[in-house]
Order: structure tokens, then sequence, then C-alpha cells
């Protein structure tokens, strides 16, 4: 039995996506950072675990990047229940110093960037309902841990998140001597699209060059996480994949409900360190003030923890 507070929770009543009291209850109370009640994973949430790892391994050892195949080894994953994060930070801490952390679901910007800045993952414990394996819109556990967290024993990838985090803590220190609320609020809005959009194209749907002249190999997390998308991302004449450029990168728009039709290509993951260097560069420059807006602007919680830490500056 886990105890949240006054609540209590039987053993084997679920984690599943949705569907968790447990969550609920945590999401109430305002708790972001939570633990990862094991026991209240029930066997349902356990299938569903056995039977999304077991189908991605024909898939990750034909479309994926070595470095994910090599974090794979090293996290020495469960293949039949659900892994215990301590056990997947036991093997992660000593390469690069990340560590999964639970959280209860929806992370504002500016505290998802600062925890890659401590080399925290915030990390969702609950799991997608097993029937429905495919497609979710929320992150699970499945998509954190099977598709982020490999990448994160590698220590150039691991520098690249920590980059990340410390462009948001720029931006919002940035626009801490705007007095203006409206611009200061507009040029945030603007630098935080541009993190948004650059975080998309490359560590949630990032190609890398192959050993073969040619090749591309997958190592963004939602085409690691994602059976059909893992395939079509390489596989399929409809989509666009281009070396990347920053200037497109930030002022292009993405959607959440489909296969991306777009994807960007990086050399490896010192190109991407790199390329985070000239993202932090342009953003001190100005150059992103003004890129293109679209349609997954800033939400209210966004702004706000950009805001408040714009104003501790």
């Amino acid at each position: 039995m886990a105890v949240q507070g006054k609540h209590e929770f039987v053993a084997g009543q679920g984690l599943t996506t949705t569907k968790a009291p447990y969550i609920e209850n945590a999401v109430a109370n305002g708790e972001m950072y939570i633990e990862q009640p094991y026991e209240l994973y029930s066997p349902e949430n356990h299938d569903a675990w056995q039977r999304l790892y077991a189908r991605m391994q024909d898939r990750w050892a034909r479309y994926a990047n070595q470095k994910f195949l090599d974090g794979l080894a090293t996290l020495c994953f469960e293949a039949t229940h659900v892994p215990r994060l301590e056990d997947v930070n036991k093997f992660m801490v000593p390469r690069t110093g990340f560590r999964a952390r639970a959280v209860s679901g929806f992370v504002p910007a500016f505290q998802f960037f600062d925890c890659l800045s401590r080399r925290e993952f915030p990390t969702t414990i609950t799991i997608r309902d097993g029937s429905s394996l495919d497609y979710l819109p929320e992150p699970d556990i499945f998509h954190d841990i099977a598709g982020h967290v490999p990448m994160h024993t590698d220590p150039a990838f691991a520098d690249t998140l920590v980059r990340f985090g410390k462009c948001a803590h720029t931006a919002a220190e940035l626009v801490s001597g705007v007095k203006d609320e409206a611009e200061k609020l507009r040029r945030l809005s603007s630098m935080q699209n541009a993190l948004q959009r650059f975080f998309w194209f490359t560590i949630e749907f990032g190609l890398m060059r192959g050993d073969k002249p040619g090749e591309h190999k997958a190592y963004g997390s939602g085409l690691m996480s994602s059976y059909g998308e893992i395939v079509h991302c390489l596989e399929s004449p409809d989509v666009q994949r281009h070396p990347i450029q920053m200037e497109w990168v930030v002022n292009q728009h993405f959607e959440i409900d489909h296969y991306q039709p777009l994807l960007f290509v990086v050399n490896d993951f010192e190109h991407l360190f790199e390329l985070l260097g000239q993202l932090e560069r342009w953003m001190k420059e100005g150059k992103l003030n003004n890129v293109t807006p679209g349609w997954r602007d800033m939400s209210d919680a966004d702004v706000r923890s950009f805001l408040e830490a714009s104003l501790n500056k």
C-alpha cells in the first residue's frame, strides 16, 4: 500500500496514463516532483511495458543510432517489467551524472529546462493503456525511459541537455531588465518558441548521419519510442530529410498528432552541442526575438515560469 498525504492507494491499483488516482491526487495537491510508488503498477501495466519493449527490439537494431544501442546495453532494462527509476539511475549517474526524476505530469517550460541544467530529467511514471500502444498524445514512462534515457548515458548528449537548460536561464536573464511587460512577454514568447522548436526537431525527432554515405539513423525520443514512426521517418518517400539549419528550425512550425513530414539531420552529438552554442549566441544577439509565431505558442504556465525566473535574475 502506498501513502500520499492522507490518501492510501492499494498495491496493483494501476499507474495507467489518465487513469491513475495517485497522479490525480498529486496534481490536485500541486505536487510536481513525486515518488515512484512501484507497488502500484498493475499486472496490465507490466504487460504493456513488456509488449512495447519486445516489439521495438528489431526496429531499434535496424534504425537506431549506435549511441542509443550502447545506452540500452548500459542501462540493463528489465524486459518484462516497468523499470524502477532508482535502478535506471544506478547505471546512468556514474556515466554522465544524469538521473531520472519522477514528476506528476506537465512541467512548466522553465522548470523543465532548469532540471536539465542540473542533470535531472523529468520523468513520467504512468504507462499507456495496453489497448492503445501505438499513439499517446501525452508522454509516458516508455517514451521517457526507453525513448529518451538511453542517450543520457552518452557524455556529449548529456552535455547538450545541460546546455539546453542553460539557454532557458539565458532567456530569463536577457529580459530581466526589460521594463515594458508586453515587450518582455513578446521577447520571451519568441525565444521560447525557438527553444521549443529546436528541442522538438533534435531531442524529440532528430535524425543523425549514419556510417554509410547517404545513410541516416534515428535518435529523437519521439522516434525511438514509436513502433510506426521509426520506420516511416527513415523509409517513407513522403518525409523531407535535410541537414539541420538553424534558420529553418527556429522558424518551423510543428504538429504533434501525426507522423512528422519534415526532419533535420545532425552529424553527431558533438555537432548538436555546437548548434546549441549557436542558438545561445543568437539569443544574446537578439536574433531570436522575432521568430515566426506559431500555433504552439507558450502556455500560461510556461509564460509564468519564465516571467518568475526573470524576476529572480
